[in-house]
């Protein structure tokens, strides 16, 4: 499909990636542990290669690096896709992890909304803010112009329920993004 670069730089955050929609290497280093671990699942299940580099105020806390990376790789998907023209646009996934079980539907619309459903039963895992989950989805719905809904059907285990999350949007994009036809599939024909 396509590619994209992005880089923002703010009194909190600085950020490049450069973005494929198209396998490859993953390489993420955001300063948090475990959400480099979710961005890699994210990308490795979609299918998607990426190069990040996230340097935040983690003195503070995690929130404007989790916040802004949300921003930016929604703002890479939706110039990667470009006028979006044959990609199969719905899809979603469920993803079992151990006794949690999580859910992703996702409409590559242009227009943004995310509803999210999926409490987590520990505040933290390492050094992320398990509320961060939120926060992420929320960024990348809005900057990628998609409509996400997420939830978590039962877990007791926040990082395995987050980790679900993670992996249910990656295949649910895969999906998505795959090339169906020559058209935009819309009876508006357009995707904006």
């Amino acid at each position: 499909m396509g590619k994209a670069q992005i880089t923002r730089k703010t009194k909190e955050t600085d950020i490049t990636l450069e973005f494929d929609t198209a396998p490859g290497a993953i390489e993420i280093d955001t300063g948090i542990g475990f959400f480099d671990h979710m961005l890699t699942a994210l990308f490795f299940y979609a299918g998607f290669s990426a190069r990040l580099k996230l340097r935040g105020d983690l003195h503070v806390d995690a929130h404007h690096s989790v916040e802004d990376a949300g921003i930016v790789i929604g703002q890479a998907l939706r110039e990667a896709l470009g006028d979006k023209k044959g990609i199969t646009r719905f899809a979603h996934a469920y993803v079992p992890m151990d006794e949690a079980l999580c859910f992703t539907a996702l409409d590559i619309s242009g227009r943004a909304f995310h509803v999210f459903k999926a409490p987590m039963p520990q505040e933290t895992i390492g050094a992320y803010d398990a509320c961060l989950t939120e926060e992420f989805m929320r960024a990348f719905a809005f900057n990628a112009g998609i409509t996400l809904h997420q939830r978590c059907e039962y877990g007791s285990n926040a990082h395995h329920i987050t980790e679900a999350l993670y992996k249910s949007l990656g295949l649910a994009l895969k999906e998505a993004v795959r090339v169906s036809g020559g058209a935009v599939t819309s009876t508006k024909g357009v995707l904006a």
